[in-house]
């Protein structure tokens, strides 16, 4: 495998939940309310290698949103680092975080969220790139009608405001405001969750060509297998904070090995495979503020045992350029 552009480094991400009004004047009352920690990332290692791109899968609430936010300098990790081109993304500045570079950029799930309605999409586009001297003011018009070409959009819209565009065109100028920057690393979060199928295919094939042509990386969020299946190199699951496996596409999807990533397979729906009855994962996914003691995913794994309780598995190699974080696999759950 070529050599790693980002490196994630044992990171892991709290956040303190501190009392609303309600409970602080409970607290006074002497109910003893007090903060909690919400343990959002845990110990998640990962390499990205140039020109590839990794998946990131699983349940809402799993921490796939929080790691892309700390890859794309938005959060700074609790603990461990990432770093891009062996230089930190950002870094702790007063009370505030401080992205370091510009070379990584992020495409958000909701496209109109992410795009200011005041601000012309022309300048919206133009605004990074003349800031950072990526291109001159004088020259901001033609590079912003260039960057809409590319993405598959009329240079003329330019003037237009965000509510005058569909959802499909909102993500293709989310997406034109990213490559205005001259990325090397795309943190795409969710960025077809919101859009109809059909724009979904256009927007995933944009991407793919976009890939291709400007030799892009990419880190993809997602909870859509069949997304992740189509665009991505290799795929990291994730359960409450913790990557439980990774593997190259192809070998994940014909013989996943955690139990979880195996139940979130069985769980798609399928075409042409005749009656089947679904069967949801059992139970639901616990709360970050108080996660389970060893494997996380034991509560509700049908293969847990006493072992799977105390201990927390390792990512451990199972075969070549394959990992998994699973008892099992490494003599049993007893």
């Amino acid at each position: 495998m070529p050599s790693a552009l980002l490196d994630i480094d044992h990171v892991s991400k709290r956040f303190v939940k501190r009392p609303n009004l309600g409970e602080r004047i409970a607290g006074l009352l002497g109910a003893g309310q007090k903060s909690e920690i919400v343990r959002a990332v845990t110990d998640v290692s990962l390499t990205v290698a140039k020109g590839e791109v990794v998946g990131l899968v699983g349940e809402s609430g799993c921490g796939k949103s929080t790691l892309g936010r700390m890859i794309a300098g938005i959060y700074t990790p609790s603990d461990g680092k990432i770093l891009f081109g062996n230089a930190p993304v950002a870094k702790v500045q007063g009370r505030r975080t401080q992205k370091l570079t510009t070379r990584v950029q992020m495409i958000h799930q909701d496209p109109f969220a992410s795009l200011n309605p005041r601000i012309r999409i022309g300048d919206t586009v133009a605004e990074g790139p003349v800031a950072h001297n990526i291109v001159k003011g004088r020259d901001a018009d033609a590079y912003v009608a260039d960057m809409l070409g590319r993405v598959g959009l009329d240079p003329g819209y330019r003037r237009r405001f965000p509510h005058q565009f569909s959802g499909g065109q909102r993500q293709r100028i989310a997406i034109a405001r990213a490559l205005a920057m001259k990325p090397d690393l795309l943190v795409l979060d969710e960025p077809v969750a919101s859009l109809d199928v059909s724009i979904q295919a256009q927007v995933l094939n944009l991407f793919m060509d976009l890939r291709q042509d400007l030799d892009l990386t990419g880190v993809f969020i997602s909870h859509d297998l069949g997304v992740v299946r189509h665009v991505s190199d290799r795929v990291a699951i994730m359960y409450l904070g913790r990557i439980v496996e990774l593997a190259p596409t192809a070998e994940l999807y014909a013989k996943p090995n955690h139990p979880y990533t195996r139940a979130l397979f069985e769980s798609v729906p399928r075409v042409g495979v005749g009656r089947k009855d679904f069967r949801p994962i059992a139970g639901e996914i616990p709360s970050p503020l108080n996660p389970p003691s060893g494997c996380h995913f034991h509560p509700r794994c049908p293969f847990a045992g006493p072992r799977c309780k105390r201990e927390a598995p390792p990512l451990a190699a199972i075969g070549p350029g394959r990992f998994s974080a699973c008892h099992l696999n490494t003599g049993g759950t007893e």
